[in-house]
């Protein structure tokens, strides 16, 4: 919006040129994404405890947790704000990739949203069947992947995408499965971060690592110059996503100021699933869906001890009558909690972890 209205009067004045440069917007939304997490999250907090909005914690997690119990929830509405409020201003609306990403975050959220709601009503720990929340995730995915089939945003075919440390090298998916993979990617995504949500600035903290990075890439791919140098595809207007990226890593880190432990606010299943299906949407538009594996580990790790335990758990069951654990507990930073090691601690050892892999991630633009 900004760019709309205040770019066209650079010949009046030099310094509204700045706002044709994506670096400038990008710093711009994120200084104001942080702004409104700040500005908006003691209202929202404290309409969230004047309506009783809490959060019910599983009785068989960790002790620790209990005392969690009724901190106010939904918090992701902080991040929402944060994030939809400042794209708005500083990103090129007339981008599709922009209005693309930022309209699955929104949906996301709102799913997300329903499932929070759910949990309050009936003060339980499900809120949505599970089975209902993918449908309506897979579904979202569905509709992207339907969308770039029918139209393709870049003279590529929409089926292509990049390997890391691979210059050369494309893959090309098998096109029946291509419109399945990019909804497999999103929903993935997604509910990898909200398995992730379950320690105090656990979730927050990685997703704004990995925004940060997948907004890197953004700038890079839709530099004409660089990707040729990088041997990176070249994806005209796909650079506004860095806006978009640097945005959502501004909200995340404005919700992280009330989410530290201890936690004042959960950020729910309307932050985790619409910071989820933010992140799996840039790495398909950017055609780094294996680039997400890289950046995103920590929460591909917490996604895969679920499916291993919960697979186990029933192998062992039905073979030999009572199921067995692979984790003390799942998803991962549970059963370290098990095994002794703090909230805090977990935490910040799992950020380092998220930057590490962050880091190999943004290696693969030289080791090709």
């Amino acid at each position: 919006m900004l760019y709309e209205f205040l770019f066209p009067l650079a010949d009046k004045h030099i310094v509204f040129n700045l706002f044709q440069y994506i670096t400038f917007r990008a710093a711009g939304a994120t200084v104001t994404a942080l702004i409104i997490a700040f500005a908006s999250g003691p209202l929202i907090l404290r309409w969230l405890r004047h309506k009783g909005i809490g959060q019910v914690v599983r009785l068989d997690g960790p002790h620790t947790h209990l005392e969690k119990a009724g901190t106010p929830t939904m918090g992701g509405l902080i991040i929402l704000a944060a994030v939809v409020i400042p794209t708005l201003l500083w990103a090129r609306l007339d981008n599709p990739y922009v209005l693309i990403a930022l309209s699955l975050t929104v949906v996301m959220g709102a799913v997300g949203f329903i499932d929070d709601y759910l949990k309050v009503v009936r003060r339980e720990s499900r809120g949505l069947v599970a089975r209902y929340k993918f449908i309506g995730q897979f579904g979202f995915g569905i509709l992207l992947g339907t969308l770039l089939w029918v139209s393709p945003l870049s003279e590529y075919p929409a089926n292509h995408t990049t390997l890391p440390f691979f210059k050369d090298l494309r893959l090309v998916i098998w096109a029946p499965f291509f419109i399945p993979f990019v909804a497999l990617v999103v929903a993935g995504s997604a509910n990898a971060v909200n398995l992730t949500d379950g320690l105090d600035g656990l979730a927050a903290g990685l997703a704004a690592v990995a925004a940060v990075t997948f907004g890197l890439f953004a700038y890079l791919i839709g530099r004409v110059d660089a990707s040729e140098y990088l041997g990176l595809f070249y994806l005209p207007g796909v650079g506004e996503l860095a806006v978009f990226s640097l945005t959502l890593a501004g909200g995340a880190l404005g919700f992280l100021w009330f989410n530290s432990h201890p936690a004042d606010v959960f950020m729910g299943d309307t932050g985790s699933l619409a910071l989820g299906g933010a992140l799996g949407t840039v790495a398909v538009l950017i055609k780094g869906e294996f680039l997400l594996v890289i950046v995103g580990a920590v929460f591909v790790a917490e996604a895969l001890s679920v499916i291993l335990q919960t697979s186990w758990f029933k192998y062992t069951r039905n073979r030999y009558g009572s199921g067995r654990r692979i984790f003390r507990m799942a998803p991962l930073h549970h059963h370290f909690e098990k095994v002794g090691w703090p909230e805090s601690k977990v935490v910040v050892r799992f950020w380092i972890v998220g930057i590490l892999c962050s880091l190999i991630a943004l290696s693969t633009l030289k080791v090709r």
